[in-house]
């Protein structure tokens, strides 16, 4: 099986547990205004590689990941379905463990194959509103959250993600309230707050692309910490 990924990191430290070897796959159905990737969003772009290839790869760095493995991120990786699963079976006959890295904007009747043949999730929450949602990437949060409830449904291991842009997603009150939603959920093991940055707004000047972040700061540190306290769990 063929698929488009826009590149390859050997040694990703922050793309779940361990030392990770990262796929970036290309194609994204959102517009996320943080974005730092837009290069990855035309499902045309990147490059074709075959699954087996990448797990050839993976397997060449296996030294490196004794309790790390792989990660499909992007991009969106269920954009691909039958490429991502295709990777994951491959992953699990090679005992390399496994994460997908995802937004959750898939139906579950296409995602829900690639998420069983995964050892664990993260998922993107980008926003719990709606509407703050579609202003945020451009489509509601329906599967996204339909995604977390069947993570808890198959008890798969889940860490959720979110982007702390100051002034959209970084306000106490709407973290707060992410933080209380979460807390009935037993498979998300870990939440991490990943702060707002602008290091690809050089790539949407050159795609043309309009960047509405230009003024808005990085989280301070304070700003982080504080975040991070309101989802500690007792």
């Amino acid at each position: 099986m063929d698929g488009r990924i826009h590149s390859i990191e050997s040694f990703g430290a922050v793309d779940g547990p361990g030392v990770r070897f990262v796929v970036f796959f290309q194609g994204c159905p959102l517009r996320c205004r943080f974005c730092h990737n837009p290069d990855t969003w035309n499902p045309e772009g990147g490059k074709l590689i075959s699954a087996e290839a990448i797990v050839e790869k993976a397997e060449r760095c296996r030294a490196y990941l004794p309790n790390g493995g792989v990660t499909l991120s992007g991009g969106e990786p269920l954009m691909q379905p039958t490429f991502a699963l295709d990777i994951l079976l491959r992953l699990r006959e090679a005992r390399l463990h496994s994460a997908l890295d995802t937004a959750g904007m898939v139906p579950l009747a296409v995602s829900a194959p690639v998420i069983d043949a995964a050892d664990m999730v993260l998922l993107d929450i980008k926003a719990l509103d709606p509407n703050e949602c579609i202003a945020l990437t451009g489509q509601s949060n329906l599967n996204e959250l339909s995604t977390l409830d069947y993570c808890e449904k198959t008890a798969k291991r889940t860490w959720i993600r979110h982007v702390l842009v100051p002034g959209i997603t970084l306000e106490t009150e709407k973290l707060k309230k992410l933080a209380d939603f979460l807390k009935k959920y037993t498979c998300v093991e870990k939440v991490e707050l990943l702060p707002f940055h602008k290091l690809g707004e050089f790539k949407w000047k050159e795609l043309g692309i309009p960047y509405t972040l230009t003024d808005t700061p990085a989280p301070t540190p304070k700003e982080i910490e504080a975040a991070n306290n309101l989802f500690v769990r007792e």
